[in-house]
C-alpha cells in the first residue's frame, strides 16, 4: 500500500513501509528509478516473508512523489530520505543503496550515527554528478547549462537524462569521496563485469576510500548495472541476511 509523507519543502513523497522486526530494511532507488524498480519490490516481498521491516519510497521528482526532478538534487534527495526514516522507522537501519542510491546512503550513513546497522551498495555511484557528469563536460555543455539551466545527456534507458544546473550545484554539499568515510558496522558493495554506467574503478576507489573493521566488495561476473538477475536479488538478500540474520 502506498502511503504519503509531506518533506520540509511541502512536497508530498510516496512511499511503502511494512512493518515487522527490526533492523529495518531501507531501499534507496537509482537516478530517476521510482519504488516499482524490481530490486525495490523484490526486497519487499522478502521482508514481508522474513517479517522483517522494510521502507520503499520516492525522493521528491521520482515516481509518484510530487516535485520536478530538474529542481532536486543529492542533497534535497538524502534530506527526503533522512525525513523519511526518521518519520516511519524507529531504531537501526540497514541502508540498501542503489547506484544513485548508493551515494544517498554514505551520505545518511555519515550522519545517522549509532541508527545505521549495515550499508550494502549496489553499484554505488557516489560523487558522479561532480566527478563524472561535470568532470566530463565540454566547453559547449558548461555553457550550455550556464545558459539554459539544463543540459542532455544520453541514457541507455530511453530518454536523454536532463542534467541541471541544480543537481549540480546543490550535489556539491553532498560529495563523500573528499573526506574520509570512517563506518564501525558491516559494509557491503556490489558491482557487476558488465555494468556500462558505474565502472570498476569506482568499486574499487569507494572499497579504499571507506575506513571500516567489516568492509567486503564482491563483483558479480556478468552482472549488469541493474544488478537484478535472479542470481544478483539472491547475492544481495543474503547479504542482508548475513548482517541482521533472520528472525
Amino acid at each position: 500500500m502506498v502511503e504519503r509523507f509531506v518533506n520540509a519543502r511541502g512536497q508530498s513523497l510516496a512511499y511503502s513501509y511494512v512493518d515487522g522486526a527490526g533492523p529495518t530494511v531501507v531501499f534507496l532507488g537509482g537516478f530517476m528509478s521510482d519504488m516499482q524498480g524490481s530490486k525495490a519490490v523484490h526486497f519487499e516481498s522478502w521482508a514481508k516473508s522474513a517479517g522483517r521491516a522494510y521502507l520503499r519510497f520516492d525522493y521528491s521528482g521520482h515516481g509518484a512523489s510530487e516535485g520536478m526532478f530538474t529542481e532536486g538534487s543529492i542533497t534535497q534527495w538524502a534530506e527526503d530520505a533522512r525525513a523519511l526514516i526518521d518519520a516511519v522507522t524507529g531504531g537501526p537501519v540497514i541502508l540498501v543503496g542503489s547506484s544513485m542510491g548508493g551515494w544517498i546512503s554514505l551520505v545518511l550513513a555519515r550522519s545517522m550515527g549509532s541508527r545505521v546497522a549495515g550499508l550494502i551498495g549496489i553499484a554505488a555511484a557516489p560523487d558522479f554528478t561532480e566527478d563524472s557528469m561535470w568532470a566530463g563536460f565540454d566547453a559547449a555543455q558548461r555553457d550550455t547549462l550556464a545558459r539554459d539551466g539544463v543540459v542532455f545527456l544520453p541514457s541507455d534507458y530511453g530518454d536523454p537524462y536532463p542534467i541541471s544546473k541544480v543537481l549540480i550545484e546543490e550535489s556539491r554539499a553532498s560529495l563523500v569521496m573528499r573526506d574520509p568515510l570512517q563506518f564501525d558496522f558491516p559494509v557491503r558493495l556490489f558491482q557487476g563485469t558488465k555494468d556500462t554506467a558505474v565502472t570498476r574503478d569506482t568499486a574499487l576507489a569507494l572499497l579504499d576510500h571507506i575506513e571500516a573493521a567489516d568492509l567486503q566488495l564482491t563483483f558479480k561476473q556478468g552482472a549488469d548495472h541493474s544488478f537484478s538477475s535472479p542470481e544478483c536479488l539472491d547475492l544481495l538478500t543474503a547479504a542482508i541476511e548475513g548482517i541482521a540474520p533472520p528472525v
